[in-house]
């Protein structure tokens, strides 16, 4: 499945992101031919995380969160990482930012922790999703339906639990991005 001509963002956050989360769908998309843009709260360079507590690689950031819009883009992913996802769901852009890929109906996948920022962008009820375990009353009480699944397709929403779910998260997300938009995707933002 080609992805060639869409550009996609990548959320990172500053000393925070779970690695494998970002790293790995990352090079699935690229791997697709798609451009890659890593999205941040910062200028500079981000470190990712291995199992929220150590430290892994530093990845470039590509646009500040402040500098793009979802117009410029195709499709968005969000990486989980507790500490990565509870600081991107901290800033109103990172939020707004989100609310605005579901209301222009297009594909977004999340993996891990990164449900909170539909939490807290108000795009979760009348969904299904799934997420790591811990958040799975963050999504009830947001009117969502969550489910314990290694991948779960929603309109265009694409969610998984943790990087063990990655060789199917990764193979979702290609082909929601290549199906492109999603009317249904913009039902509750």
């Amino acid at each position: 499945m080609s992805l060639s001509g869409k550009r996609i963002a990548i959320l990172i956050a500053p000393r925070g992101t779970e690695e494998p989360e970002f790293v790995q769908p990352k090079q699935a998309v690229e791997k697709a031919g798609a451009a890659v843009v890593v999205v941040g709260l910062e200028a500079g360079e981000a470190q990712a995380v291995n199992g929220d507590l150590d430290p892994g690689g530093k990845y470039k950031v590509d646009k500040k969160v402040s500098e793009v819009s979802a117009s410029d883009f195709d499709g968005l992913v969000i990486p989980g990482g507790t500490v990565g996802a509870d600081k991107l769901r901290g800033d109103r852009k990172v939020v707004a930012l989100v609310k605005e890929f579901f209301q222009q109906a297009k594909p977004v996948g999340v993996i891990c922790h990164g449900p909170w920022l539909l939490v807290e962008a108000g795009v979760v009820k009348g969904r299904t999703l799934t997420s790591y375990p811990t958040v799975a009353t963050d999504v009830r009480n947001a009117g969502g339906t969550w489910v314990d699944q290694e991948v779960v397709t929603d309109k265009g929403l694409v969610t998984s639990r943790n990087p063990k779910d990655l060789p199917a998260f990764c193979a979702k997300i290609v082909e929601e991005f290549a199906e492109g938009r999603h009317p249904a995707q913009a039902r509750n933002a």
